[in-house]
């Protein structure tokens, strides 16, 4: 983990960068991982590491479309029922890109941990998934500065009859914990001293388990697990937290990824990024503002920062 940075929150609620929302093994799959996708482009990629300037922004200009990949993950990145792209990352991307005079944005499913290899194979064109900003993946990718930083929270049922604040009591206490595929939870709790941490799909089955008691509590970013408990009368969502990793606040910041061969696609989109960012995050939450997020989830921290 790079040393952390100083961070400038925008409230004293303060959101945490560092640590990937899903775990740093999972951006960093290889290519052949995701079967085919080695053959889904053409022309010559730069070697890892290797950042040239690129001529795609002009190519997607010209075609009036860009791909864009999402994990499917509510509220973050995922396909709605009219089968267009929608969460915080797509309504972000559907803003810059038409000022980019790139009108259409067409989503591509895939895993999580297929995100990274699939934009590098050119199955699309950039990541528009909310994606943690960590050393491992700045490795791989060009990231945009990012546009949102989020606290942990834990599905708990209704009361917490535990008192469950942090990863701390689950230990201090014994309680049994669980927490999403591939979620960096999982790595803050590890971190915690909590060795044994039930892996479920997401969130919802997260509540399940909760409310029937296989385990007494569910990890994952605030904004998702308050998304699980609304409406529900069997748990509830904790105060969000900053977790610590190693003594020092494990902070996850999230943004958009783009090839390292084009970083002129990645500057013009941070610098319609930084206007969405004007005025006191104004234009920016008025986007996101609808998936849940808020002015405590802003932040005028740099890609290059949470680089390390």
């Amino acid at each position: 983990m790079a040393r952390p940075q100083v961070n400038r929150p925008v409230t004293d609620n303060r959101p945490h960068r560092g640590l990937s929302r899903r775990s740093l093994l999972a951006g960093a799959v290889s290519l052949g991982a995701v079967g085919g996708l080695g053959a889904a482009g053409c022309g010559r990629v730069p070697d890892d590491g290797k950042v040239l300037g690129g001529s795609l922004l002009d190519t997607l200009r010209d075609q009036g479309s860009v791909k864009i990949g999402i994990a499917s993950e509510p509220p973050f990145g995922y396909v709605g029922d009219d089968g267009q792209a929608t969460g915080e990352a797509p309504a972000i991307a559907k803003v810059i890109f038409k000022r980019l005079g790139i009108d259409e944005v067409k989503p591509v499913p895939v895993d999580f941990g297929a995100l990274i290899p699939g934009l590098k194979a050119r199955q699309f064109d950039v990541v528009s998934a909310g994606m943690y900003i960590n050393p491992v993946r700045c490795e791989q990718v060009l990231f945009a500065d990012p546009d949102y930083l989020m606290l942990d929270s834990f599905l708990v049922k209704k009361g917490n009859p535990q008192g469950i604040r942090t990863y701390a009591d689950i230990k201090k206490k014994g309680l049994r914990l669980a927490s999403g595929k591939a979620y960096a939870q999982i790595d803050y709790a590890k971190a915690a001293g909590i060795g044994d941490v039930l892996v479920l799909p997401d969130q919802v089955a997260g509540l399940d388990a909760v409310a029937q008691g296989r385990v007494d509590a569910f990890a994952g970013t605030r904004i998702t697990v308050k998304a699980a408990a609304e409406g529900s009368g069997r748990v509830t969502a904790t105060e969000p937290f900053q977790p610590v990793v190693d003594g020092k606040p494990a902070y996850g910041a999230g943004g958009f990824a783009f090839r390292q061969s084009e970083k002129n696609l990645r500057d013009a989109f941070n610098e319609e990024l930084l206007k969405l960012k004007e005025n006191d995050y104004r234009e920016l939450l008025r986007i996101v503002g609808p998936f849940g997020f808020a002015k405590a989830d802003m932040t005028d921290l740099t890609a290059k920062e949470l680089c390390g």
